[in-house]
């Protein structure tokens, strides 16, 4: 079992995140003309259009508001910091570097590959979370300890706001996936059954807890009526399994803002009710419904999240 966070601890200094420049740029064009055609066409078109910027893509919204956190004057505020991961060359990727130019984003830092996978250089930036439109660097990603996720092809929630509002699934995500083990190999009856038994242990931690440590030491900056930041836990659990998801976070000493408990429910419609700039899940049937309705990460982690 991980160990909980002590009420003491000594709260994390930054947030990085680490983004592909297909999940931060609309790049599925050139993308299918590299795959059509071959890395010196791509090359070729990202030269001729270097100074034509980029189109926004599913995780610029994010990665926007991330940014704008810094802006806060804050005492005690974490600093957080993108890093740009591309699988492009530095010569293709200038395109990409103008592009955060023309936009105002404050990325410094980035690794540009070659067409190599890029999840390696995660861990050495030190980035908590790293998001990508490549589903194999995602996986290695968090076989390597660092939380990811495929970013989907998505519909941006359409409540505008400047408040960041980030929403994750609970097993598997969060928590570990112990829980959910048992309901898909024994049933939901010995899961129900399984979850009373222990609703006084600590859930382990999954490969999202970590972030959602970095995010509490965010919000715990601000006043609670004041943070910049709202997240929410999105599960398919529901009474009596919700006790132990409480008194886990509990023992963790960190707060989610909104819970809510769906049994079985479509989760999409209440992401975009919640109006989620980011949803993380690793359930594919989850994961089908919410990015119908907001921007949805993969988290491939788990009995389901590793399964199809």
């Amino acid at each position: 079992m991980s160990p909980a966070i002590p009420h003491d601890a000594a709260a994390p200094d930054r947030l990085v995140v680490a983004i592909s420049s297909r999940a931060l740029f609309n790049l599925e064009d050139s993308h299918a003309l590299f795959e059509r055609d071959g890395l010196a066409a791509y090359a070729e078109f990202q030269r001729e259009r270097e100074d034509d910027p980029l189109e926004p893509g599913i995780a610029f919204p994010l990665v926007r508001k991330l940014l704008a956190l810094n802006a806060h004057d804050q005492p005690g505020l974490p600093k957080v910091e993108v890093i740009l991961l591309s699988r492009n060359s530095a010569d293709s990727g200038l395109r990409i570097f103008n592009s955060i130019e023309r936009y105002g984003l404050e990325i410094v830092r980035a690794a540009f590959t070659n067409g190599a996978p890029t999840h390696p250089y995660a861990r050495p930036f030190g980035a908590q979370l790293f998001l990508s439109a490549n589903a194999e660097d995602v996986a290695r990603a968090l076989d390597a300890g660092v939380a990811a996720a495929t970013l989907l092809p998505s519909k941006a929630s359409a409540r505008a706001s400047d408040q960041l509002r980030i929403a994750f699934d609970g097993d598997a995500v969060i928590f570990g996936d112990e829980s959910e083990r048992i309901s898909a190999e024994q049933g939901l009856e010995a899961f129900a059954a399984n979850e009373r038994a222990q609703a006084a242990e600590p859930l382990s931690g999954g490969p999202f807890r970590g972030v959602l440590a970095a995010i509490h030491a965010i919000q715990s900056a601000f006043p609670l009526e004041d943070s910049p930041i709202r997240t929410a836990l999105v599960t398919a659990r529901s009474a009596p399994a919700h006790k132990r998801v409480i008194l886990t976070l509990r023992h963790w000493g960190v707060r989610l803002d909104e819970a809510l408990f769906l049994g079985g429910r479509d989760k999409g419609p209440f992401l975009e009710a919640f109006g989620a700039d980011i949803f993380f899940d690793d359930s594919h049937h989850n994961v089908e419904s919410a990015r119908q309705h907001v921007a949805t990460g993969h988290v491939p982690h788990g009995v389901l999240g590793r399964a199809g």
